[in-house]
């Protein structure tokens, strides 16, 4: 059965896991998040209203166990909050350089967290809900799918993933959402379930995305899990899965 919450699940009372993350209300959009069954690994979302207009939206991934990497992933959502809310809150700024000033600090979080080398793939985006764009970066992340009305466009890696090097650096586009399009976000869980030896992989993916006709962000997500479970044909217990999906209105007020 597909699960879905807004908290991360504990499975130990002896390490504390990250806050619950609660969906934030957007004007003319909508966004969600879905994942399948117990937390084993490190997948992790979070979403934070930064600004009267901006939302910030994350799916992140710390390698290891989920009660080996926990502390990693607190000190993960401490820098995201703390600091997102602080580079982007302003009306006048960069957001590019925000986001990739909010990447070089996640770095630092997840190395000093980790005492050494932890990989962290990471996709983080910065939602203007009165423009309907998204500045985001893709740190060694599967690809980010947008939607629109009769195409799918990847948007891959802007950067290697977090935990690896002191010193690295990462880029921020910005695209946008027109009205009716749609960001899927999705764990590395979800491109390598596999049925005998062959893997939902990322063309399927995006197959699935092109058909769903859903109304709702949760719908989306709820789908494209349930289409990876129908195809392994079983619980995909092999990893987290987990799906994020940004939707924005078809009519705007």
């Amino acid at each position: 059965m597909v699960s879905a919450s807004n908290s991360v699940r504990s499975a130990s009372a002896t390490a504390r896991p990250p806050l619950p993350s609660d969906i934030p209300e957007l004007s003319g959009a909508e966004v969600a998040a879905v994942y399948y069954g117990q937390r084993m690994g490190g997948d992790f979302y979070d979403f934070i209203r930064v600004s009267a207009n901006r939302v910030l939206i994350g799916l992140m991934d710390v390698a290891g166990r989920n009660l080996e990497n926990r502390s990693i992933l607190v000190a993960v959502q401490q820098t995201f909050r703390s600091r997102g809310a602080e580079l982007l809150a302003k009306e006048e700024i960069n957001e590019a350089e925000a986001m990739i000033r909010l990447c070089l600090e996640l770095n630092r979080t997840v190395m000093q967290a980790a005492g050494g080398v932890s990989s962290c793939p990471a996709f983080a985006g910065c939602y203007r809900e009165d423009l309907g764009t998204i500045c985001y970066f893709n740190a060694g992340h599967t690809p980010g799918l947008l939607r629109d009305a009769t195409s799918i466009m990847e948007l891959p890696a802007t950067g290697l993933p977090l935990g690896l090097f002191s010193h690295t650096m990462c880029d921020a586009p910005t695209v946008a959402l027109l009205p009716s399009a749609a960001l899927l976000i999705t764990s590395r869980g979800i491109i390598e379930g596999k049925h005998k030896n062959e893997e939902f992989g990322l063309e399927r993916l995006k197959g699935t995305f092109q058909q769903t006709a859903s109304d709702t962000a949760k719908e989306i997500c709820l789908n494209v899990l349930g289409q990876v479970q129908q195809f392994m044909r079983t619980p995909p217990t092999h990893n987290d899965i987990t799906a994020v999906a940004l939707l924005r209105a078809r009519t705007l007020s």
